[in-house]
């Protein structure tokens, strides 16, 4: 059985915990964007490798502590 680390992850926000201050997509522009109210965009599919770490230091400086990382489905991993 793999580990979580090898495991595809997901960004995932907590739309009632974000006050929307901008610091994810300020952080991690390449991986979240915003809508017009300033709240987070994230992918709605697994993340690449590279983009982990870019989402890991974008729920570092998040305040609110709304973004977080989340095993994906087996089937959406695949």
């Amino acid at each position: 059985m793999p580990d979580a680390m090898s495991q595809a992850q997901l960004l995932v926000v907590d739309r009632a915990a974000c006050a929307g201050h901008g610091l994810c997509y300020g952080t991690a522009p390449d991986l979240i964007d915003c809508n017009d109210q300033g709240d987070p965009i994230v992918p709605d599919r697994p993340l690449g490798a590279d983009e982990v770490e870019l989402a890991r230091e974008a729920i570092l400086v998040c305040p609110e502590r709304a973004l977080t990382l989340a095993t994906a489905p087996a089937a959406a991993a695949s």
